[in-house]
C-alpha cells in the first residue's frame, strides 16, 4: 500500500479544488466545537455538494482515474448481472431496473444490451447517481454504445415513491459513511476529525452512547475480546439507508456487490487497524485526510450488518455468497464455453476477466453478493451453487 507522501502531485486546480474542500471541513469543525465525528468527515468530502469527490467533477473511473470497478475492468461482468436481472424481471412479469451509483455507466450499457439480446428489457432502466458529473457521463457512454435504449433510460433525483423490479448496486456500499472508534483502556473511543494548525488530524473523544451500544453489541455478536489500540469502522446510518431504499420497492430483488465479510471476520482481533482505504490514481493508501475531495474513501462492508438492516425493513435475505460463486451461478462458465466468433486474442482476455472476477487472490473472495427479496419468493440462480446465509 502506498503511503501519502508517495501519492503523485496535484495539479494547481487541483491543489485548489481540494483546498475549497478543506476549508469547508476547517469550518464544520469550528462550528462544532473543534471536533466532528469521523462519519461527518467522510460525508463532507466525498457528498459535499460542488466538493465532495463524488459531486464533483474529477474523473474517477478507469485507467485516467483513481479505481477500475468490476464492470470496466471485466465486462463479462455485467453479462453475468444481466442473467440475474432477466430471472427476476421475467418471474415479476415485467419491471423496472434501478442502478444506484452508476458510475460511468458502463455497466447500464452492458446491461441492457445484454437485457436486449436475451429479449427481457425493463420497462425503464432508471440510474440514481448524486453526481452531475457522472450523469452526464454516464450519458455519453450509454449514447455511444447503446444508442437505440438511451430513450429507456431515466436518471433520478430522488428514490421512485414505488418501485417494482431489481436494483442493483456494485460497490456502493463502501462508499457510505462510517464512524471510526478505538479500544482504550478498555473503553471506546471515537475517531474524530479536528484542526491542528490548518491541518486535519486525527482526534479522539469518548464515545458517545449511540457509537458505543452499537460498537459493543457488534463485538458480542462477533465473540471477540479486541486488545488495546484495537480500531475498526461501524456504519450507524446504514439501518435508516436501506430502510428507505427498502421503502421504495413494492415487489422485487435488491442485489449489492461489494467487498467486505461478515461480522466474525470484520472485527477479528488481528483486523486491529480496521479497513479504511482511499485511492488516488490507482494507489490506494489509508490517510483520509491526504487529498480531500480527490480521492476515494471506503471501508470494507460488515455483510451482516447489511443482512440485519436489511432484515429490519422489512426485507428477507434471499442469497449471500462470494462473487466468484455468484457469478458462475449466473452463468459465468456458459459465457466462457459460447466462444464462437471470437478470435484468439478476444478469447484470452475473456478467460483473464474471469480470472480477475473469481480466482481468491483477485476479486473472487474479496468481493460478495447478496439479495434481498420483497414480494419475490423464487430462488435467485446467483445463489444456487453456493449460499453462504449461514455465516452471517
Amino acid at each position: 500500500m502506498s503511503v501519502a507522501s508517495d501519492l503523485p502531485d496535484l495539479t494547481p486546480e487541483e491543489a485548489a479544488h481540494s483546498a475549497r474542500l478543506a476549508a469547508r471541513v476547517h469550518e464544520e469543525i469550528a462550528r462544532h466545537g473543534g471536533w466532528i465525528s469521523f462519519a461527518r468527515y467522510m460525508q463532507l468530502a466525498l457528498y459535499e455538494p460542488g466538493l465532495g469527490y463524488y459531486s464533483a467533477g474529477a474523473r474517477k473511473f478507469g485507467a485516467a482515474g483513481d479505481f477500475i470497478t468490476a464492470p470496466e475492468v471485466a465486462p463479462v461482468f455485467s453479462r453475468c448481472l444481466a442473467t440475474q436481472c432477466e430471472e427476476v424481471l421475467r418471474g415479476l412479469d415485467g419491471g423496472d431496473v434501478l442502478e444506484l451509483g452508476a458510475g460511468s455507466g458502463v455497466m447500464a450499457a452492458a446491461l441492457l444490451e445484454e437485457l436486449a439480446r436475451r429479449d427481457c428489457l425493463p420497462g425503464r432502466y432508471r440510474i440514481l447517481d448524486v453526481s452531475a458529473d457522472l450523469r452526464e457521463r454516464q450519458r455519453a457512454t450509454l449514447a455511444a454504445a447503446v444508442p437505440q435504449l438511451l430513450d429507456r433510460v431515466e436518471w433520478l433525483d430522488r428514490l421512485p415513491e414505488e418501485f417494482a423490479g431489481i436494483v442493483v448496486a456494485n460497490e456502493v456500499l463502501d462508499a457510505l459513511p462510517v464512524e471510526r472508534f478505538v479500544v482504550r483502556n478498555g473503553g471506546l473511543n471515537a475517531l474524530g476529525v479536528t484542526s491542528s494548525f490548518g491541518q486535519l488530524e486525527w482526534s479522539e473523544t469518548r464515545a458517545p452512547g449511540a457509537l458505543a451500544d452499537a460498537v459493543r453489541a457488534a463485538q458480542r455478536d462477533a465473540g471477540i475480546a479486541w486488545p488495546e489500540g484495537y480500531a475498526s469502522e461501524i456504519n450507524l446510518g446504514l439501518a435508516d439507508w436501506l430502510a428507505a431504499l427498502a421503502a421504495a420497492v413494492r415487489r422485487g430483488v435488491l442485489l449489492f456487490v461489494d467487498y467486505g465479510l461478515p461480522r466474525r471476520e470484520f472485527y477479528a482481533a488481528e483486523r486491529r487497524e480496521g479497513t479504511l482505504l482511499c485511492h488516488f490514481r490507482h494507489r490506494f493508501h489509508d490517510d483520509p485526510f491526504a487529498r480531500p475531495g480527490l480521492q476515494d474513501i471506503t471501508a470494507w462492508v460488515d455483510f451482516t450488518a447489511v443482512a440485519e438492516a436489511g432484515q429490519g425493513a422489512g426485507l428477507e435475505v434471499a442469497g449471500y455468497a462470494t462473487q466468484a460463486h455468484f457469478l458462475i451461478g449466473c452463468g459465468l462458465g456458459e459465457f466462457l464455453a459460447d466462444v464462437s466468433g471470437l478470435d484468439v486474442v478476444s478469447r484470452i482476455n475473456l478467460s483473464r476477466q474471469a480470472m480477475v472476477l473469481t480466482l481468491p487472490g483477485e476479486m473472487g473472495e474479496r468481493f460478495k453478493a447478496i439479495a434481498f427479496a420483497k414480494g419475490y419468493d423464487s430462488p435467485l440462480r446467483g445463489f444456487a451453487v453456493r449460499d453462504l446465509r449461514q455465516m452471517l
